[in-house]
């Protein structure tokens, strides 16, 4: 069950560095937080928290197979036009492990207490694969255009997950971001 775990999450930071969204590149711009009309109120206010599913929606259209990787930029924050086919590659990759579809739930939604307007939420991941279980990771978003997507710092955190467990045989619970 571990080593389908350990596949799921390898793919994921297989794709993020590929997609410019990890380290091995050149250095990324730093994120410019978005701006606090007060020092205890985020940019968006309260009542803009998002629904956990459009949240999970990131989620599941990133490993949709059916949705090209040129539409699928705008789901992880930094992501570049000539990433688009390594983007895609990340559902063909969830599809030929047997991991789809998958059942994806967002909770404990909170206000980012680190990168004002962002959102974190536990989002808890179960595959179509009765060996491979589920499994919970902290992840936060950042606005966009209206929607939202995967943070550059989220993305890092999985790249860096995967490659921490790559020759390990003790499952052990992802970082917290």
């Amino acid at each position: 069950m571990y080593r389908q775990c350990l596949a799921l999450t390898a793919a994921v930071a297989a794709v993020l560095a590929l997609s410019g969204c990890g380290g091995g590149h050149e250095p990324s711009e730093p994120v410019t937080p978005a701006p606090v009309t007060s020092t205890t109120t985020p940019a968006v206010s309260a009542s803009a928290m998002p629904a956990p599913e459009a949240l999970t929606d990131v989620l599941y259209r990133l490993s949709d197979p059916e949705v090209p990787g040129t539409e699928k930029l705008n789901l992880i924050e930094g992501a570049k036009p000539t990433d688009a086919d390594t983007i895609a590659k990340f559902a063909t990759a969830l599809k030929d492990g047997g991991y789809l579809p998958l059942n994806l739930e967002a909770a404990g939604l909170t206000w980012s207490d680190r990168h004002p307007g962002y959102v974190s939420a536990d989002v808890t991941v179960n595959t179509a694969s009765p060996a491979t279980g589920g499994f919970a990771f902290p992840m936060e978003f950042k606005p966009h255009d209206g929607s939202w997507q995967l943070s550059q710092e989220t993305a890092k955190t999985l790249l860096a997950f995967g490659k921490a467990r790559s020759g390990s045989t003790m499952p052990s619970a992802p970082p917290t971001p």
